[in-house]
């Protein structure tokens, strides 16, 4: 089942791939709605979901919200160690990026390292009760199309041959079935799960606020935008209410 997610997963990679290199001007609405998503299963599952799966503190702070912390705070740090908004600064602020060509490359490899954690998240939600694992995937499938999106717009920084990014688009792609493999056959302790619960929470949340979001709005209509971004939510609330009320979550 996690394998198969994370092929799906690859496929809204290649989608947004494919978007980045043919299309330009209706992606702020497929962002907008994929940070509300992002935002909802964040808020309404998978941090409560990580509190009732762990007991544990840390100086009286819950493990998953100590994680969750951790996994903000890393992406931050990636991302601002390999420049990752260097292709799309211009639409906040001038900047000027010498060898921008280079250090799109490595924004690319970047995203195509989360990847790879996408398909550990995959793999490893699925093992918590209930609808977790596959609102899990939900959310990745939402970042997912600004991952491709990102990767081929960082591989092929101001080049307007987009080939050059097909090798780094092919990486994006397996690198979450090779995550989502990876915990089939490495036995994962349970105890971890809250805590990584947690950290994905961060991930994902840091992937929302300060990559797809800001994305979304730049340079377009807001109040379009805005309005995708609460159907996203509301469709995660409602998602998780149904399942709650069916018996889907064993808190």
């Amino acid at each position: 089942m996690a394998v198969l997610l994370a092929l799906v997963s690859s496929l809204m990679i290649l989608f947004g791939g494919v978007v980045a290199a043919r299309a330009h001007d209706h992606r702020h609405l497929v962002l907008g709605l994929a940070g509300g998503i992002v935002l909802g299963v964040v808020s309404f599952d998978l941090l409560p979901e990580s509190l009732a799966e762990s007991g544990g503190e840390l100086l009286h702070v819950p493990l998953p919200m100590v994680g969750f912390a951790i996994g903000f705070a890393l992406l931050h740090v990636v991302e601002q160690a390999t420049a990752m908004h260097a292709a799309h600064e211009h639409e906040y602020a001038p900047h000027d990026h010498p060898g921008g060509e280079a250090s799109g490359r490595i924004a690319a490899l970047a995203v195509i390292t989360h990847t790879f954690l996408d398909g550990l998240s995959i793999g490893l939600a699925l093992e918590a009760p209930g609808a977790t694992g596959l609102l899990v995937a939900l959310a990745v499938f939402a970042h997912n199309f600004a991952d491709g999106f990102n990767t081929v717009t960082f591989a092929a920084f101001r080049d307007r041959d987009k080939r050059p990014a097909r090798p780094f688009l092919a990486a994006a792609m397996l690198a979450p079935v090779a995550g989502a493999a990876l915990t089939q056959v490495v036995d994962i302790p349970h105890a971890v799960l809250g805590p990584y619960l947690g950290f994905i929470s961060g991930v994902l949340l840091y992937l929302a606020a300060a990559d797809i979001l800001p994305e979304a709005h730049a340079n377009h209509p807001r109040v379009a935008t805005l309005l995708m971004t609460g159907l996203g939510v509301a469709g995660i609330l409602l998602i998780v209410g149904t399942a709650s009320s069916g018996g889907g979550h064993a808190h």
